[in-house]
């Protein structure tokens, strides 16, 4: 009994079929997992958020304890999303903000903060954050926030 395939043809089409679904499977992964750059000088609060971040399923590409450092990081490792906290040393997290959103158009910041009172959450979309979260950090929200900015870099 014959087959429509030649020869080898069996083999060769399952090859190309394992092939194709294994680039099919990387381009879903790559894309379904969020680069992700914490920004917050207590060691503690960033450890805190990027276990979160991990738990969520997405990637911490680095940490950084201040602005100047999570600058230079946002250029070395490329990050889909910044979250930083809004009170570091020498320049704010709202700062942060603003100078990533003014040189970076393809990352999104989250800001968090233990003050969350209404003029630093306006401050913090204003200068262009994605969103706010208020300190303790709720893993559900930060989920939340990361699906949502997942979603809009899809559409």
């Amino acid at each position: 009994m014959k087959s429509g395939l030649p020869q080898g043809g069996l083999f060769l089409s399952l090859c190309l079929k394992s092939a194709i679904l294994s680039f099919m499977n990387e381009k879903t992964t790559s894309t379904s997992d969020l680069r992700v750059l914490v920004v917050d000088d207590s060691d503690f609060s960033r450890s805190l958020i990027s276990r979160m971040v991990t738990e969520s399923g997405h990637h911490v590409v680095a940490e950084a304890a201040d602005a100047e450092s999570a600058l230079r990081l946002v250029k070395e490792k490329s990050p889909n999303v910044v979250i930083t906290d809004v009170v570091m040393p020498e320049i704010s997290g709202i700062e942060l903000t603003e100078k990533i959103n003014q040189n970076f158009d393809d990352v999104s910041v989250i800001v968090v903060s233990s003050l969350s009172q209404e003029h630093i959450v306006l401050d913090a979309i204003s200068a262009g954050a994605s969103d706010f979260i208020p300190k303790p950090i709720q893993k559900e929200q930060l989920t939340d926030s990361l699906e949502k900015i997942q979603t809009q870099m899809r559409g």
